[in-house]
């Protein structure tokens, strides 16, 4: 979250709130511990701070439900009217505004570039963090898409570090690529979704170039620093005396189609000049 977290400070900066001068940022990480996201919602709370900035569905829940009060921004939601984040994209209402990913809108594009990587695909898994409710309407839109196209489903539905191997290896070889749902549990436990990935040769798909670092194949989504940045935009306004329920829910406006040809290679997969042309960032 490194590269996430620069563009939003420096974007602060812009806007003339500069750190540890004009403005002070407590940051907390629950490092995909569901249990935690309370925790420091709570604490955030008990210090009374201006705006609760998160990432992704379950902490947002978690900070909407500590505060009615308080502003929450969230740099990137998956589905916030679908979640319960926000009554309306245009009129959030309440204390809760931010940038919405869009992802069930672009599961099929991920689900094409599997197929278009592998010639054919008759059998895809995905695995999700099923207490994420976004995930859960992510699940449902890849199997919609997934029934349109002829392609079988297998379902991992993880919830703890525990279930991750477990849970791939009762795959047992029914799957020719992974489907992986966009989650914070996920993202901290990345880099042993992708050693068993790339050991049972399995190609993966995500939503950001950050799950590729560790070994993933694919990714189609939304520029995340660019997310973060508006999400500043949006704590600005605030500080300067917006109201959340008056911000409409932000959509992104960039987006990026990464490839890890290195995996690919690992994968003795060769991917297209076309395709390879078509990505916005090529890892060798």
């Amino acid at each position: 979250m490194g590269p996430w977290i620069a563009a939003f400070r420096k974007r602060l900066g812009e806007l003339g709130w500069t750190e540890n001068q004009s403005i002070t940022i407590d940051y907390q990480f629950a490092d995909g511990q569901s249990d935690r996201y309370a925790e420091i919602a709570n604490d955030f709370v008990r210090q009374n701070v201006d705006v609760i900035v998160t990432y992704g569905t379950p902490p947002t829940k978690a900070a909407k439900q500590a505060t009615s009060t308080i502003p929450v921004v969230f740099a990137a939601a998956a589905d916030p009217v679908g979640a319960g984040l926000v009554l309306s994209l245009a009129r959030p209402g309440g204390n809760v505004t931010g940038l919405s990913l869009q992802q069930s809108d672009i599961v099929g594009k991920k689900i094409e570039l599997l197929r278009e990587t592998l010639g054919n695909l008759r059998t895809l898994a995905v695995a999700a963090n099923i207490d994420n409710p976004a995930s859960v309407l992510e699940i449902k839109e890849v199997a919609t898409v997934a029934g349109r196209l002829g392609i079988d489903i297998a379902t991992l539905e993880l919830r703890s570090a525990e279930d991750i191997a477990p849970g791939l290896e009762a795959l047992g070889g029914r799957a020719e690529a992974l489907y992986v749902s966009t989650d914070p549990f996920i993202l901290s436990n990345v880099d042993r979704i992708n050693a068993f990935a790339l050991s049972a040769r399995l190609p993966t798909v995500y939503n950001s170039k950050e799950y590729l670092s560790a070994g993933g194949l694919l990714s189609y989504g939304p520029n995340y620093p660019d997310l973060f940045r508006h999400a500043a935009d949006l704590v600005g306004k605030i500080l300067r005396g917006a109201k959340p329920a008056d911000l409409p829910v932000e959509q992104p406006t960039k987006f990026d189609f990464v490839i890890n040809n290195k995996t690919a290679k690992a994968l003795r997969l060769t991917l297209s000049p076309s395709m390879l042309a078509r990505a916005d960032e090529v890892i060798e």
